[in-house]
């Protein structure tokens, strides 16, 4: 098995990261309610596979820093600059999970020329993709009980984690999951899910040149195929899977589908990275 390493890339704040291999840096990033544990099994796989594979908590997530004021969410694009400077590399590999997927779409609008490829998987360009209503219904699930209850994220972490699997998730899974979302610092989530109710990058889409996969389970009731239909059409020459009976932690309920969809399309264009 490969040995994962945790370091800390300084900041203010320091950005945690699990890193494993040599080769080609990709990096993994998880979404709103996870952390960088969620991509463990890929850390390993593509370790394996001849990449220097890194998987980081955001700011504000699991062991990197919380932050003074409030989130800007360009501010997880300027980290992930500084994480692509700490590895002395000009571009990389990137691939993200619905807010991960966010983060990669406006690295890409800020520092494109630091993308070698991305892999947008169970995610949305912005929030004009659900009507009034279902934002308001994402927001309240997460923040109505921490702001307005006095809840702490164990005491919504079943609930939200019950909306986001899929038909073939095992109880160890949606344990990995409320795991995940159990170890939240609120005050910095809560910061997250202000922050990206604001997100809005679907204008460019078809700015975008670097080779893109797209990953969405048939089984996700929040970023339907439907969405990732939509991003397909306008992100040119992007390909696009769908993984059958997955919910939207796709990596972590369909790690062999997933994985081997991510090295057929790495295995491509490797090289881009530097």
């Amino acid at each position: 098995m490969t040995a994962i390493r945790l370091k800390k890339i300084p900041g203010p704040p320091d950005i945690a990261v699990d890193e494993a291999g040599e080769g080609p840096l990709l990096v993994f990033m998880h979404g709103i309610g996870g952390n960088r544990t969620n991509w463990t099994e890929q850390v390993e796989a593509f370790a394996a596979r001849g990449f220097r594979a890194v998987s980081w908590d955001a700011r504000g997530y699991g062991d990197s820093d919380d932050y003074e004021g409030p989130l800007d969410f360009s501010d997880f694009s300027h980290d992930l600059a500084r994480l692509l400077d700490h590895y002395g590399v000009e571009r990389a590999h990137l691939c993200g999970l619905s807010m991960g997927g966010r983060i990669a779409q406006d690295f890409h609008a800020l520092y494109p020329e630091r993308i070698a490829t991305l892999a947008l998987v169970a995610t949305f360009a912005g929030q004009s993709n659900f009507s009034p209503a279902e934002r308001e219904r994402f927001v309240a699930l997460r923040l109505k009980p921490l702001a307005e209850e006095g809840k702490e994220p164990k005491d919504i972490a079943p609930v939200v984690a019950s909306t986001l699997r899929g038909p073939d998730a095992t109880e160890e899974q949606y344990a990995r999951l409320v795991a995940s979302m159990a170890a939240l610092h609120k005050e910095s989530y809560m910061k997250t899910v202000r922050a990206t109710s604001m997100f809005e990058r679907t204008a460019e889409l078809e700015l975008i040149r670097v080779p893109t996969l797209l990953v969405y389970g048939d089984g996700d009731s929040l970023t339907t195929p439907e969405i990732g239909r939509g991003l397909h059409d306008r992100i040119a020459g992007s390909e696009f899977v769908v993984v059958p009976r997955a919910g939207h932690l796709i990596n972590m309920e369909k790690p062999a589908e997933f994985d081997a969809a991510l090295l057929s399309f790495l295995t491509k264009h490797r090289d881009l990275a530097c």
